[in-house]
C-alpha cells in the first residue's frame, strides 16, 4: 500500500511551495538510513519526481588544470605532496589546452565544465589565469565550475566577475570524523570558503566522500551538515572512495553498495531542490548499481574518461547505459 503524503512530510520532505525545514538533525537523517530499503527508495523517488524530471540527468566534465604538489594531507587524495602515489607535480595548464578540452566535452554532451587545481588555495596571480579560463569556457556556452581550495578575502568576487557559475568545496565527511581524514586544515576552514562563495553570489557545489571508514551515523552527519547549509548546495557530489595506493586510505574497505544507494536517497530527500551527483568511484560501479542510484534520486554525473587523477566510465559506456534506462542527458 503506498505511503500517504503526510508520512513523507514527517520524514522532513517539503513540497515546492513549503519553506525549508529549520534543521535536519543527524537522528532524523539516520532514521531515513534505517528505513527498509524499498520504503526509502519509494520516498526518495516521490521527492525526486516532485522537483525534477525523473528521467533527466545533468552531465559535467572535470579537468585537472593543475595537478599534484598540494601541501594538504587529505587522506584520500593522490595529489598531496606528502603521499607517495607516483603522481608528478605539473604546472597550470595553458588556456588553449583548457579550451580544447572544454570544446571536446561540449561536443560529447556535457553542459558544465569543471576545472580543478591542487592547491591549498590559489595565489592572486594563479587566480588571474583561472579567471581567463572561466571566461573562455563561458564563451563556449558551457556552465563553469572550479575547485581551487580555500579562498582568501576578495577572491570569490574575482571569480564571480569572471563569470563563474559554481564553486566546488566539499565538506568531505561528518565533523566528528574529519580529523581522521585531514589535519592540515579544519572543517571550519571549509565553511569559511563556502561563506565567501555564497556572499559573492556564486552557486555552491558541495558534497562529500563515503567509504573512508566512517559509520552510518557519520554518513548521516555529513548529509545533515549539507542539508542544513542555508540554502543547501545547488549541486551535491557524492563520492565513493577510490582507494589510491600510497595514500593513508589505500586499504580502506569498500562501502556496501546498498549503503551507498541509501546515502544517495538520504541526500535526495533532505535536499529536494539540489542536483545529486554520482562522482568519484562510478567506474567501479556496475550498471545495475548506477540504475539504483538514479532510482534513489541521483540526477547528475561526471562525464568523461577521468576525474582529476582517477578513472571514470568511458563516454560510450554512459551512452549505452542512458539508452538502456531511457535517460535523457541535459
Amino acid at each position: 500500500m503506498p505511503f500517504p503524503v503526510m508520512q513523507i512530510a514527517a520524514a522532513g520532505c517539503v513540497s515546492k511551495d513549503s519553506p525549508k525545514p529549520k534543521s535536519w538533525t543527524v537522528a532524523k537523517v539516520q532514521a531515513l538510513f534505517d528505513l527498509p530499503f524499498n520504503d526509502l527508495l519509494y520516498q526518495a523517488q516521490q521527492v525526486h519526481r516532485a522537483h525534477f524530471d525523473a528521467n533527466s540527468v545533468q552531465r559535467s566534465t572535470l579537468l585537472s588544470v593543475k595537478t599534484g604538489g598540494c601541501s594538504e594531507d587529505c587522506g584520500y587524495c593522490s595529489q598531496a605532496a606528502r603521499h607517495h602515489t607516483g603522481l608528478e607535480k605539473e604546472s597550470l595548464l595553458e588556456i588553449d589546452e583548457v579550451v580544447a578540452a572544454a570544446q571536446a566535452a561540449k561536443e560529447k554532451g556535457a553542459s558544465r565544465f569543471c576545472m580543478g587545481a591542487a592547491w591549498r588555495g590559489p595565489k592572486d596571480k594563479d587566480l588571474d589565469q583561472v579567471s581567463e579560463m572561466i571566461r573562455a569556457v563561458k564563451a563556449l556556452g558551457l556552465e563553469t565550475c572550479v575547485t581551487l581550495g580555500m579562498l582568501k578575502d576578495g577572491q570569490a568576487e574575482k571569480l564571480k566577475d569572471a563569470g563563474l557559475d559554481y564553486y566546488n568545496h566539499n565538506l568531505d565527511t561528518a565533523p566528528e570524523f574529519y580529523g581522521n581524514i585531514v589535519t592540515t586544515h579544519s572543517q571550519a576552514d571549509r565553511f569559511d570558503t563556502l561563506n565567501k562563495v555564497r556572499a559573492a553570489g556564486i552557486h555552491v557545489c558541495c558534497g562529500g566522500i563515503v567509504g573512508m571508514g566512517e559509520t552510518r551515523a557519520g554518513r548521516a552527519g555529513l548529509i545533515a551538515e549539507l542539508a542544513n547549509l542555508d540554502p543547501p548546495p545547488e549541486s551535491v557530489p557524492i563520492n565513493n572512495l577510490v582507494p589510491v595506493p600510497g595514500t593513508p586510505l589505500a586499504s580502506a574497505s569498500p562501502i556496501d553498495p546498498f549503503e551507498f544507494v541509501r546515502t544517495i536517497a538520504a541526500a535526495r530527500i533532505s535536499m529536494p531542490n539540489s542536483l545529486v551527483r554520482l562522482s568519484a568511484g562510478r567506474q567501479e560501479m556496475s550498471d545495475e548499481l548506477q540504475a539504483l542510484c538514479f532510482l534513489a534520486g541521483a540526477n547528475s554525473i561526471f562525464y568523461g574518461d577521468k576525474l582529476l587523477t582517477t578513472g571514470n566510465p568511458e563516454a560510450g559506456r554512459d551512452e549505452k547505459l542512458f539508452e538502456r534506462l531511457g535517460l535523457n542527458a541535459v
